[in-house]
């Protein structure tokens, strides 16, 4: 399996279809989706199809989300890492490059949505010259919106989004 990266404390490599348990326990916690929609998943079914498009996003756009592993542990902590969104149009804003992260919250506060995140940017701008980098947050989810900051996008506007009753920030970044 292929790793994209290390940094300090994480390995962050592909997710693969044996990641499924640890997607399914990740999406189906109530905590984690606070602030994505407070929907989480109920069945196995719907983390094979999320990972099933994650694979697609690495042979489609030739990035995705990754797995999370902790290095002092080699824990699977969740995913972060990129994504080409053409699902959806978010304020009218379609087929845009995406930084995120999602990690089980025992390890929250530990600084890795930051670090993981750093390295995703830059590795976007490696692979992606001049293009734009846009990150999603829950108004109410300071810390996420303070990471996007941090690693250095800009916020641009906030809005509301009907279908999921949500007042969401939108940040950009372009180099």
């Amino acid at each position: 399996m292929k790793i994209f990266a290390e940094t300090e404390h994480l390995i962050l490599r592909e997710i693969v279809v044996e990641d499924t348990g640890d997607m399914f326990r990740l999406d189906s916690d109530p905590l984690v989706h606070e602030y994505l929609g407070k929907n989480p998943i109920s069945c196995m079914g719907k983390a094979r199809e999320y990972i099933d498009s994650i694979r697609m996003q690495y042979e489609k756009h030739g990035i995705g989300r990754w797995a999370a592993i902790e290095k002092s542990s080699g824990d699977w902590i969740g995913w972060t890492g990129l994504k080409m969104n053409t699902e959806w149009s978010p304020n009218g804003h379609s087929n845009f490059y995406d930084v995120g992260y999602r990690f089980m919250p025992q390890y929250w506060g530990k600084g890795y949505a930051t670090e993981s995140s750093i390295v995703a940017r830059d590795y976007f701008f490696e692979h992606f010259p001049n293009q734009k980098l846009c990150g999603i947050a829950e108004l109410g989810n300071g810390a996420s919106c303070r990471i996007l900051e941090k690693i250095g996008l800009e916020r641009k506007e906030d809005f509301f989004y009907e279908p999921e009753n949500l007042m969401l920030a939108w940040f950009e970044l372009e180099k």
